[in-house]
């Protein structure tokens, strides 16, 4: 899939490492609501810090394009970084509860893979979120103050009514 997409907007994400159990949560919400992302004519593309084999063990049942930056280029160019207070923030500490016991349900069942206990980029990465145009110019943009912050699908189809995508 193209970024720019010609056709589309493209909400490239980008998340933490393989296996994140807060990333896949999340994930999890998208892959719920996809009939109405690709209605509003969005496009998602997911960015980890992690390997290809890694994320073809974890991403394998994404509906969505993946892309494995272990070297975080990407997240370098796009200004994402990473910070101590990701998972020490009491607005997240909800939600890594939900993601772990949520994961662990689902690795006790076979469901998913356990997530590297040393995962390549480390744990403390934040989230970021760009809506970016067919023509490159991104709409807008989030960078997450917290393993948690990045925006629902609501905000996401809200903002693609502001970017002047209309529902195909």
């Amino acid at each position: 899939m193209p970024v720019p997409d010609p056709d589309h907007l493209v909400h490239l994400q980008f998340r933490r490492f393989a296996g994140c159990p807060v990333c896949n949560l999340h994930v999890r919400s998208l892959t719920l609501r996809r009939a109405e992302i690709e209605a509003a004519g969005i496009r998602e593309v997911l960015v980890f810090h992690s390997t290809a084999a890694l994320l073809r063990e974890h991403t394998a049942d994404f509906p969505f394009p993946v892309i494995a930056d272990p070297r975080k280029l990407l997240y370098a160019e796009f200004g994402v970084g990473a910070s101590p207070r990701a998972l020490l923030d009491p607005r997240a500490w909800l939600p890594i509860l939900r993601a772990v016991l949520r994961s662990s349900v689902a690795v006790a069942r076979r469901r998913e893979r356990s997530p590297a206990v040393n995962p390549g980029g480390g744990r403390t990465g934040l989230p970021a979120d760009f809506l970016i145009a067919p023509d490159g110019a991104i709409v807008a943009h989030k960078y997450g103050r917290h393993v948690y912050d990045q925006w629902s699908v609501d905000e996401l189809l809200a903002l693609a009514k502001v970017g002047g995508m209309s529902p195909r």
